[in-house]
């Protein structure tokens, strides 16, 4: 083996050993009875936060604080650039989840700022790496509420939203931390946007293809947007289950139904055409104070979660929705209402970053794979900032959102490999 080879080798296992040292420390501070459990805007994020600070400085890495209560490291002589390309991902978890959902993207790019500083060497450009909270809409039903807040556009109805465990708001959990919310209500950046030249992040991919096509990382060519419901109520009639015969009903459950699966039979037709779509409702309940197995339900409750990589998709389906919603109502007697509408851009990576990074994984001896992202992250909000932003993926087993989640270092240290050949030669 040549001095070469074994110098890059030893800064592999290196890489390995401080990613694996992260994430059981991690999670060891973040346990829950079933996987991990980081709330956005908790004590438990800030905490997370805290170690990774005390993580960073130990190894000779500049750290602060934005006003977003964000942290943020570089190397000591790029603290204070005018411009800089920013390595993020968020902190946070939902309920019971994985490990690498989001934390992966901070601790890539820790490892590259480590093992430049190792090296004693320079990135092309100055390098931020940004540890995020609150992008999971889990807690309180917005999502990317931190890149949001960032970048000025975190909105009205969305800081009035309720925590799924307290029912205090949005705006109270982000006051609670310090956040200066005369800005964040105004829609005012915390962040000098025109600062940054380019957003990179790094996450686990959170479906089958790459562990399909036994492929340990890939470049990102776009992200779905969405637009979400988090309640949509069903209202009918109570009724004796026994007594009412089926044309008297005015069931919400059956209606409900019958709503889904005309949405479910349209999301197989626009498949069908070549459209990009999916379709989830996650929470569904009546409530079990006020109804029975022998009740017919007068209301129901449930989510919607629609996402597309087509702009154009999303306005259909909305349209779609609506007209359906119409129809059940007359043939079934019952009425839904909608919440307020959670929104979020379908958003194209930046072609010359894409670009870049494909030609970075192929330096480091990985065969060059594009493909798109059927999950939102906050790359997508730095986008519709107007900053040129592009994604890695890591192969990944059993999904996201659940304590299951089966990265392996290995695949993680090709996948940092991309963005640090990227980071340190593309210009």
């Amino acid at each position: 083996m040549s001095a070469l080879a074994a110098a890059d080798s030893n800064d592999r296992e290196l890489d390995i050993e401080t990613a694996r040292y992260l994430f059981e420390e991690i999670a060891a501070l973040t346990p829950d009875t079933q996987g991990v459990s980081r709330p956005a805007f908790s004590q438990v994020e800030t905490e997370t936060l805290r170690f990774l600070e005390d993580f960073a400085r130990g190894h000779g890495l500049e750290v602060w604080y934005d006003a977003g209560a964000n942290a943020n490291f570089s190397l000591p002589a790029d603290r204070g650039a005018e411009r800089f390309v920013v390595v993020g991902s968020h902190v946070d978890s939902v309920p019971y989840g994985g490990n690498f959902d989001g934390l992966a993207g901070v601790v890539a790019g820790l490892v590259c700022l480590v093992r430049a500083h190792r090296r004693g060497e320079r990135f092309a450009r100055p390098v931020h790496v940004l540890a995020m909270r609150g992008e999971e809409s889990a807690w309180f039903g917005p999502c990317y509420i931190g890149s949001k807040a960032l970048t000025g556009t975190l909105g009205e109805s969305e800081l009035k939203a309720s925590h799924k465990g307290d029912g205090r708001t949005l705006d109270d959990h982000m006051a609670d931390i310090g956040l200066p919310m005369d800005k964040v209500r105004a829609g005012t950046p915390l962040i000098d946007v025109s600062a940054i030249e380019a957003y990179l992040e790094l996450h686990i991919e959170q479906g089958p293809l790459l562990v399909g096509k036994d492929i340990p990382a890939a470049v990102v060519s776009g992200i779905r947007g969405n637009f979400r419901h988090r309640k949509v109520r069903c209202i009918g009639e109570a009724g004796h289950s026994g007594a009412v015969p089926k044309a008297y009903r005015r069931d919400a459950v059956l209606a409900m139904a019958d709503l889904l699966v005309r949405m479910d039979e349209s999301w197989s037709t626009i498949l069908n055409m070549g459209d990009d779509l999916v379709l989830t409702s996650g929470m569904v309940g009546t409530d079990p104070q006020i109804h029975a197995m022998s009740k017919i339900p007068e209301e129901v409750c449930f989510s919607l979660d629609i996402r597309s990589q087509s702009a154009r998709t999303l306005d259909d389906m909305r349209r779609l929705l609506k007209a359906e919603m119409r129809q059940v109502e007359k043939e079934r007697k019952v009425r839904f209402e909608l919440d307020e509408e959670m929104r979020v851009e379908p958003a194209m990576c930046d072609s010359d970053l894409v670009e870049g990074l494909k030609a970075a994984m192929e330096r480091t001896g990985q065969e060059p794979f594009v493909m798109p992202s059927g999950g939102g992250h906050d790359a997508a909000v730095f986008s519709a900032a107007g900053i040129p932003s592009a994604m890695v993926f890591v192969r990944n087993r059993n999904g996201s959102h659940n304590p299951h989640e089966a990265m392996e270092l290995p695949d993680f240290a090709d996948a940092t490999d991309i963005v640090y050949e990227f980071l340190a030669r593309h210009r």
